[in-house]
């Protein structure tokens, strides 16, 4: 039997998403038995995070009665971190997503400069949407491994001066309130699970943007390893990758040659103007062949790396989202490449598609982690 605990935590992910409503379908969504759903329901509402507001529509037996979560005054702020500029919005204690906006950083600069500019732009968000509301809890998602139960960074490639850095007390000392830290690829997969409502299956989910990260998601949980650095695909090795020098000083990494930085490099290689991954996304809407073939290359070889892992782990879906996963050549190449090297069976029903949650992924998942992890109850 599954743990009352993994069954709260799911049953209560499903009700923010707005997927179910009632035990009736939480029973039908988790596949446990109605007393172990009653179980969790009871524990959700003695703890305040639910309430029954009235009953739904009758199906032949008594009407069941509905389910929400308890809304409350105040907002999360969450922000997700790449090299060069932040996304930054505010959800809800609910969940849903209130705004979301962008706002330039140096992430080089390290994390008193990089939060200076964070706080600044959630302070802004909360005058303009949310004044007078409370501030009940901050998300922040870094380009990096974390350490997930201490919310610490370790040994970042891409963040200089980072490695070592305790984000969450940093942030928690700033702000005065709950704090989650998270790695970007692993909140953005929680954000695309939430989006996808009913979809229950074991998701790859891979964050192709500037660097390339990667998570599983298995019975609606994040797998996190060990030490919480899992998912770390941008340093697997591959073939034709030319040995070039990765960020991690290695050599023939998978970010060198099919993440949206090794697209930039290639593209200025070849004379274009290119200094970021929307310009490589121009240049293919614009039919530019050459753009179009090295698209098309780094979505192979990004299927080629992720083949062992889908023989291996047999999910039901393999999810592409960052920034990347907006150009089709991209996706269309990784699943080629994906039926070319995996067995049949690994991919008779396997999905593998653009994910659908954009690029508010990471910060739908911040939300969530917040409102599971944080006490909102009207105080």
């Amino acid at each position: 039997m599954e743990p009352i605990a993994s069954v709260r935590d799911q049953a209560l992910r499903l009700l923010a998403s707005g997927a179910v409503s009632s035990r009736a379908e939480l029973v039908e969504a988790l596949r446990v038995a109605p007393s172990t759903v009653t179980a969790a329901v009871r524990r959700l509402l003695a703890d305040g995070v639910i309430v029954e507001v009235g009953s739904g529509r009758s199906t032949g037996g008594r009407p069941p009665r509905v389910l929400r979560l308890r809304e409350t005054g105040g907002v999360f702020a969450v922000t997700e971190l790449d090299g060069r500029h932040a996304r930054v919005g505010l959800c809800a204690p609910g969940g849903a997503l209130h705004t979301a906006d962008e706002v330039a950083i140096d992430v080089a600069a390290g994390p008193d400069q990089v939060f200076d500019a964070v706080a600044a732009e959630f302070a802004r968000l909360r005058a303009a949407i949310a004044p007078g509301q409370p501030l009940l809890g901050v998300g922040v998602a870094l380009p990096g491994p974390v350490e997930f139960a201490h919310g610490r960074v370790v040994g970042p490639a891409r963040m200089p001066g980072w490695s070592g850095v305790d984000a969450r007390a940093l942030l928690a000392a700033r702000f005065r309130v709950p704090v989650a830290v998270d790695n970007d690829a692993k909140a953005a997969a929680i954000g695309e699970h939430l989006a996808r409502g009913r979809e229950p299956g074991d998701m790859i989910y891979v964050k192709a943007g500037t660097g390339i990260g990667g998570c599983l998601v298995s019975g609606g949980q994040v797998h996190r390893g060990g030490r919480g650095l899992s998912g770390d695909v941008t340093h697997v090795r591959v073939v034709d990758s030319g040995e070039r020098v990765c960020s991690c000083g290695g050599r023939g990494c998978l970010e060198t040659v099919a993440s949206g930085a090794a697209l930039v490099r290639q593209l200025a290689e070849q004379g274009s103007p290119a200094a970021a991954v929307r310009d490589v996304a121009a240049a293919v809407r614009d039919g530019d062949p050459t753009a179009v073939t090295m698209v098309r290359h780094a979505g192979r070889l990004l299927g080629v790396a992720l083949s062992s892992l889908v023989n291996f782990l047999n999910p039901d879906a393999v999810v592409i989202g960052g920034s990347l996963s907006g150009l089709d050549g991209y996706v269309a190449a990784t699943r080629g490449a994906l039926y070319e090297l995996c067995l049949p069976s690994m991919t008779q029903s396997l999905t593998i598609e653009a994910g659908v949650a954009g690029p508010d992924a990471a910060l739908i998942g911040l939300g969530h982690l917040l409102r599971t992890t944080t006490d909102v109850r009207t105080r």
